[in-house]
């Protein structure tokens, strides 16, 4: 095979996309700020990072849940909180589309905060502000890093179900598709990259890794005594039929509550426990993903800088309409009536 192959398919690709993506960039939107609250609730910052101390000490994983939320929500028509919007007779959330269902959790702590928010500032603190502050303070709370969170996002009084189902990456989803879906939120390939290092914290399903586990796992970590003593644990608990789709286990299985650059370590072994992480390592077509796995693995600190420019960058993927037609929840999870 020509090996400028992969180069000039990838570049293809990425042309395509970019150019269909033109109209969703988002980035950089000037209705947000670092100073929006100061006046109308100062308070605001120092009631969530308490409030996410306390979930993280009680369990570790609520950072990764947080995280999960955020990304889940700015995916879909942007982060206006859309994902916390359960069903009504009316609307239709996000919550049970195949993306999400059984596996969004962190919710009542959301709700918590924002009931804490409402008495000292109600009607002036969104929902989708809330969880974005969030997931920056639960990314601390587990050894991240630090980052400015721009504020005055406003909460849609919509979801997309629908979108929910096609905009959000899979675990056995192909390098080109994932990397077209972030081109099409105005994220670059670093973005995904760097972004996919959330993996080192939280926990997969069964059925995300399932695929992996009893496909090319063996082949990609090179059948070390290691991976070999690894694979057999994940086999104990993800059985390849008969149930156990629920089951769970650590996406970074060395350091699953800190979050640092061990999962581009495992990746570099072949040891990444979903599909699609894999992929950025091992795919003929991750020419720049392979290198960006290989310097963050290499390098903390530039992972630490490039994750939180990529945070911010996604969290100004916003939805423009919910600045005319959206409002400041009074409870996360219903419109206002």
């Amino acid at each position: 095979m020509n090996p400028s192959f992969p180069s000039k398919s990838f570049m293809y690709v990425v042309l395509i996309f970019c150019f269909l993506g033109a109209t969703r960039l988002y980035a950089s939107d000037p209705y947000l700020t670092l100073d929006y609250y100061a006046s109308s609730c100062p308070t605001v910052f120092d009631i969530v990072r308490k409030e996410m101390e306390c979930a993280v000490l009680s369990d570790p994983r609520n950072a990764a849940m947080i995280v999960r939320l955020h990304f889940h929500d700015c995916f879909v028509q942007g982060c206006d909180g859309s994902v916390l919007l359960d069903d009504t007779i009316t609307l239709k959330g996000e919550k049970n589309a195949a993306t999400n269902i059984h596996s969004l959790k962190g919710l009542g702590i959301v709700d918590k905060i924002k009931n804490i928010v409402e008495s000292e500032c109600p009607g002036i603190v969104s929902c989708a502000d809330i969880l974005t502050i969030a997931a920056r303070d639960a990314v601390i709370l587990v050894g991240g890093p630090y980052w400015d969170v721009p504020v005055g996002r406003k909460d849609s009084v919509t979801a997309n179900f629908d979108l929910a189902n096609t905009n959000l990456a899979t675990p056995d989803e192909s390098l080109l598709s994932i990397i077209a879906k972030f081109l099409y939120q105005g994220l670059s390939v670093t973005d995904m990259v760097a972004l996919a290092g959330a993996h080192t914290i939280g926990m997969a399903q069964c059925k995300n890794f399932r695929s992996r586990i009893y496909g090319d796992f063996e082949s990609t970590s090179m059948k070390n005594p290691i991976s070999e003593s690894h694979l057999s644990n994940l086999k104990s608990v993800c059985p390849p039929m008969g149930g156990g789709d629920n089951n769970i286990t650590a996406m970074d299985y060395m350091t699953p509550n800190l979050f640092d650059n061990s999962f581009y370590q495992l990746l570099l072994n072949g040891e990444g426990l979903l599909n699609s992480d894999q992929e950025m390592y091992s795919s003929v077509f991750g020419i720049e993903t392979r290198q960006l796995v290989k310097k963050y693995a290499a390098d903390p600190l530039a992972f630490f800088r490039q994750f939180s420019e990529s945070m911010v960058k996604m969290g100004n993927i916003t939805n423009s309409e919910s600045f005319f037609t959206g409002e400041v929840r009074k409870n996360c999870r219903f419109v206002n009536t």
